[in-house]
């Protein structure tokens, strides 16, 4: 694939580079979190929202709304699946670069599907944040090198991806819902049980 920067002209329908955050000691604690052969994603770390960048995203990222702080990391190089939230999501690579697939809410058929060839692939560079649109399709972030894995700090709104309590059906967009403010389409070769297989084409690699 053919990857861009975050800071090409082609990332600001997706979101925007952040700036002006005490990202430093986020960056070092997050450097004692695991690196697993999988991917692991944790949605809220004690060690991480005690850091004055948990205020500092609480009032100006989020305009006060209650956040949380955690990670996404591992080794990963597939698309697998696309997700995206009713709210912006920040990312912020640790120690090394990464890469983030990502598409357009806007472009997914009537029927919820979304054809993989749409998607793009954007190199987040160690120590740079982004803020991902709501309406930006996301996962798990891609190792920028054969053999490396990544550390990814994710920042949410309070309760993002936790366990619903009861699955609605009101709209057939429910069927897509498999957490707390988060609604998925998977591959079908990725094997995401109770996942709706919305994603049609390859299944992207980088």
């Amino acid at each position: 694939m053919d990857i861009q920067k975050v800071t090409d002209a082609g990332f600001a329908k997706y979101g925007r580079v952040i700036s002006g955050y005490s990202l430093e000691p986020l960056l070092e604690e997050m450097e004692k979190t695991p690196l697993p052969e999988g991917v692991d994603y944790v949605p809220s770390v004690p060690e991480l929202e005690a850091l004055p960048v948990f205020e500092e995203l609480t009032e100006s990222m989020y305009g006060g709304l209650p956040v949380q702080i955690g990670y996404c990391n591992g080794h990963n190089h597939l698309l697998n699946a696309l997700e995206y939230h009713r709210s912006s999501e920040v990312d912020i690579a640790v120690g090394r670069d990464l890469i983030l697939l990502l598409g357009c809410q806007q472009d997914m058929e009537s029927d919820y599907s979304y054809d993989t060839a749409k998607a793009e692939a954007f190199l987040l560079p160690a120590g740079v944040g982004v803020e991902l649109y709501a309406t930006t399709l996301h996962y798990a972030p891609c190792s920028a090198a054969e053999g490396e894995g990544f550390r990814c700090v994710v920042v949410l709104p309070r309760d993002t991806n936790l366990p619903l309590e009861k699955k609605p059906a009101v709209s057939p967009e429910d069927a897509l819902m498999t957490a707390r403010n988060k609604w998925l389409i998977a591959h079908p070769d990725a094997g995401i049980e109770g996942a709706v297989c919305g994603l049609k084409g390859e299944n992207l690699r980088v």
